[in-house]
């Protein structure tokens, strides 16, 4: 006869979390089915938290279990996006935005603009003339005022109007910021503006003199003027010049050195097609005179074009056109010349033979200066 203890049970065999008899419950179990009922009426069942409700794998978001919180989508960024740390001087208009061909609708939108508002400044001038009686007394003439000084300000203006166009444009269009325009550290350097400023202004009176002293036989300073204009029209004329030639100066950089060489360097892998066309393009705009002025011009230019690349800004290179050209309107204005349509493409040779010498003698200098002070040449 067998045992009763020796009949198989047919009661199921006891649970391994199931707590020994006698004992505490054990708390080391599975935790709960989120689908178990709440253990409590005023608690909702919570639905398991889905894949993208969690940061890392099998993380929830913090303050919650995952699914306390809606989930949460990346969206584009919608204001101005910097070039990548490390980027040239000339690829700061490489921060991923406008697509492929982007820089067309750029390049288009500005040279557009920029056309435009030398087209709005030259007809208020011009409109303005004809209301006050001031326009020139020849028929023929390429001025809008009588006065050389009234005149003067109308073309400055008209040049000067476009740094703000390229600055809108690389903000609007080039969805980067305007400041990277002016150097790869997004704004321009006063102090190292100040620095070229030390060295530049010097040199320029030094070239300008010797210009002077090698053509004076040929072409004296003042014999193609009126001669000294008079104390109040000299000061007036100094005060225009003063006030608005460095922003002409500066525009010619910001669209030629700068905006240009960026949106080229777009698409360009190095920076010197960039620097050559907007040299070349910097050459032609001031009209076509003399051989040695448009190679002077070209020459200066491509110098320049480099040293904004070796020192990642414009500072240098504004520095060295406002010193040009105060002096320059500064000497027409004591001779009474300011009425002259000559530019710098009307340049005699000598002073191609100048701008040989002092252009790299400026850029080298400069640019040793710069690695001894550490400036930046790439974006932080």
């Amino acid at each position: 006869m067998s045992h009763p203890s020796d009949q198989p049970s047919s009661s199921p065999s006891p649970s391994p979390w199931s707590p020994p008899s006698g004992d505490a419950p054990r708390t080391d179990g599975p935790p709960p089915s989120p689908w178990a009922p709440p253990s409590s009426a005023a608690e909702p069942p919570h639905p398991p938290a889905a894949a993208w409700q969690t940061g890392q794998a099998g993380q929830a978001w913090p303050g919650g279990q995952g699914w306390d919180r809606p989930p949460q989508w990346s969206r584009p960024p919608t204001g101005p996006e910097r070039a990548p740390s490390g980027s040239r001087y000339d690829e700061q208009g490489r921060n991923g935005r406008g697509g492929r061909f982007g820089w067309i609708g750029e390049l288009s939108a500005v040279v557009g603009l920029v056309v435009a508002g030398v087209l709005v400044v030259g007809i208020g001038g011009f409109v303005l003339a004809e209301l006050l009686d001031a326009g020139p007394t020849d028929p023929d003439s390429d001025l809008f005022f009588e006065d050389p000084v009234a005149d003067l300000v109308v073309q400055l203006l008209g040049i000067a109007i476009a740094i703000p166009i390229v600055l809108w444009g690389a903000r609007v269009i080039g969805r980067r910021p305007a400041g990277t325009v002016s150097s790869v550290v997004g704004r321009l350097r006063w102090g190292w503006l100040a620095r070229c400023a030390a060295v530049g202004f010097p040199l320029m009176v030094v070239q300008i003199g010797v210009l002077i002293a090698w053509t004076w036989n040929d072409e004296p300073v003042g014999e193609s003027g009126t001669g000294f204009p008079g104390w109040s029209v000299f000061l007036l004329s100094l005060a225009v010049i003063l006030a608005l030639v460095p922003f002409q100066a500066a525009a010619e950089e910001y669209v030629f050195r700068g905006w240009l060489v960026q949106v080229i360097g777009r698409v360009a892998r190095t920076p010197w097609p960039a620097v050559a066309v907007a040299s070349l393009l910097f050459a032609l705009a001031h009209g076509f005179g003399e051989l040695s002025g448009f190679l002077l011009l070209l020459y200066s230019a491509l110098w320049w074009g480099w040293l904004v690349i070796r020192t990642g800004g414009l500072e240098a290179v504004i520095v060295m056109h406002v010193a040009n050209n105060l002096l320059a309107f500064g000497l027409a204005a004591g001779f009474g010349e300011l009425a002259s349509t000559e530019t710098a493409a009307d340049a005699p040779w000598q002073a191609m033979v100048a701008e040989l010498v002092f252009a790299p003698l400026y850029c080298l200098t400069v640019a040793r200066i710069a690695d001894r002070r550490g400036i930046e040449r790439v974006s932080p």
